[in-house]
């Protein structure tokens, strides 16, 4: 039974790569191109995150 369930699942997963390919080649194409700032503000977002975290982590002490 759990064989069936593990082969199952690998077949779920190819077809849903299957499916999503073109999508995926559709996005790498046509999708938004990176400008001047976008780091920063990724960098920015994820330093905040991170000083939440440690907040949080020091707030449980």
């Amino acid at each position: 039974m759990e064989l069936a369930l593990k082969i199952a699942a690998a077949a779920a997963l190819v077809l849903m790569l299957f499916y999503l390919w073109p999508v995926y080649k559709h996005w790498q194409e046509n999708g938004p191109k990176a400008q001047k700032g976008d780091w920063q503000a990724a960098i920015l977002a994820l330093g905040a995150v991170a000083a939440l975290v440690m907040l949080l982590i020091m707030a449980v002490r």
